[in-house]
């Protein structure tokens, strides 16, 4: 068994001093000043302590595109940002479009893991959009179904998959992206890019697709939960479709909630994401749709790349941007620290909201509950640096950034998936 003693936990948003005693998996007892015989005493001496962050967008690239990023350094990554439960995407080689190829992922999130991670099952067989994944003989092993990385374009396809996934009581998860409004864009189309002349992605591009799927949702009776929302439009839609009573969700990334178009500084391939920044205005509405529970959780999309796909013109680089490890720290520095978000707020939406949505046993901190959970140093800071990153991603514009709130440990079903060694000397694995 393992104690930790002196933290900190919230309860009804406030800072209260427990010991937390885990046995195996689970959280045995959470009280003040336990007393237990056991192999392993933590003193927090403060420190707070999370539920596990759970992340339900991350690009792990493994099987298949190995030199931008594997099962091993990412879920390391993860648990240094805190996360103890992720969900990879399906835009691998094999596509896990049906269960012989989701093996082969799955086999080796068992052996390189250090988190718990639930990989999606693809909606379309090579995420071409034109022949079905799977679906019954996927829905036993993956999250949920998604075609990430791509729209689906047509609309009877998405439709007809959402029917079989209420069937199978599992969510479409949609990159909402209309190819016919795309235009060859590299960013935002708004002011910015036209001061830098390069061709822009417009909000509709988007917008235009939620739109759609939102309906097909309420006519299939499917969960439908959108990735990365990035527009004021978008947040509209999906507000007007909670209204309504159609089952549909959303998530918004921290880049979107931090930085918008006017944060990029010249034509630099770092700057390049998918959806990309957007106008100063969407920002604000991504913030606002958060804080009202339109938007309903926050998740990464950790898209690491090989460094001479990024190093490289907005027009010539690959879209994505890391996030795992720096994305508490960055929201907790620029939201909490300034009032506009509180601790149990960001907490909730990175944990509880996102498991209580896709209706999984984690994301709190309770006896008897799985011990994943995150030990933060609310004071201790850090300057972002990628050469330092466990992740083989380095991409990031929040290069020399000094964030605040930092993640020193890292239980994982009872295990130590991430150690800070400057904090904790211990040999606990």
């Amino acid at each position: 068994m393992l104690l930790l003693k002196n933290g900190q936990i919230l309860e009804n948003g406030i800072l209260v001093k427990k010991d937390i005693l885990v046995d195996g998996k689970k959280i045995l007892k959470i009280t003040e000043n336990i007393e237990e015989k056991v192999d392993r005493v933590l003193d927090l001496e403060g420190k707070f302590v999370s539920p596990g962050f759970i992340d339900v967008h991350v690009h792990w690239r493994e099987p298949g595109f190995e030199y931008k990023e594997n099962i091993y350094h990412a879920s390391r990554a993860a648990a240094r940002g805190g996360f103890t439960t992720v969900m990879p995407m399906p835009n691998l080689d094999p596509v896990p479009d049906n269960y012989e190829n989701l093996k082969l992922q799955l086999d080796i999130i068992e052996r390189d893991s250090v988190i718990r991670a639930i990989p999606y099952g693809a909606i379309t067989k090579g995420e071409q959009g034109r022949e079905y994944a799977e679906f019954k003989e996927l829905a036993k092993y993956v999250f949920a179904f998604s075609d990430d990385g791509r729209g689906v374009q047509n609309a009877n396809m998405m439709y007809e998959s959402m029917k079989v996934a209420a069937e199978l009581g599992k969510a479409i998860v949609a990159h909402c992206e209309d190819n016919s409004l795309i235009r060859g864009g590299c960013m935002h189309c708004g002011r910015r890019s036209r001061e830098l002349g390069l061709p822009g992605i417009p909000s509709i591009c988007e917008s235009v697709q939620i739109a759609r799927d939102v309906l097909l949702a309420e006519a299939s009776g499917c969960h439908y939960h959108v990735c990365h929302v990035s527009t004021k439009e978008s947040v509209r839609i999906v507000r007007e479709a909670k209204k309504a009573g159609i089952k549909v969700t959303c998530e918004v990334c921290p880049h979107h909630l931090i930085s918008d178009e006017m944060d990029i500084p010249d034509n630099n391939g770092i700057w390049k994401m998918n959806p990309p920044l957007r106008s100063r205005e969407d920002r604000k509405a991504l913030i606002a749709g958060l804080l009202d529970g339109t938007i309903d959780i926050i998740a990464t999309d950790h898209a690491p790349h090989a460094t001479y796909e990024k190093e490289l013109p907005m027009q010539k680089a690959a879209f994505g941007i890391v996030g795992s490890e720096t994305a508490f720290s960055q929201l907790y520095t620029k939201f909490v620290k300034t009032g506009i978000f509180s601790l149990d707020f960001l907490v909730e939406v990175m944990t509880k909201r996102v498991a209580d949505i896709f209706d999984l046993p984690f994301g709190t901190l309770e006896e008897n509950g799985y011990a994943d959970l995150v030990v933060i140093d609310l004071e201790k800071s850090l300057t972002i640096n990628p050469d330092n990153f466990l992740s083989k991603g380095r991409n990031t514009p929040y290069v020399d950034e000094e964030i605040y709130g930092i993640p020193v440990l890292t239980l994982s079903e009872g295990q130590i998936a991430y150690k800070d060694e400057e904090v904790f000397d211990i040999k606990y694995l």
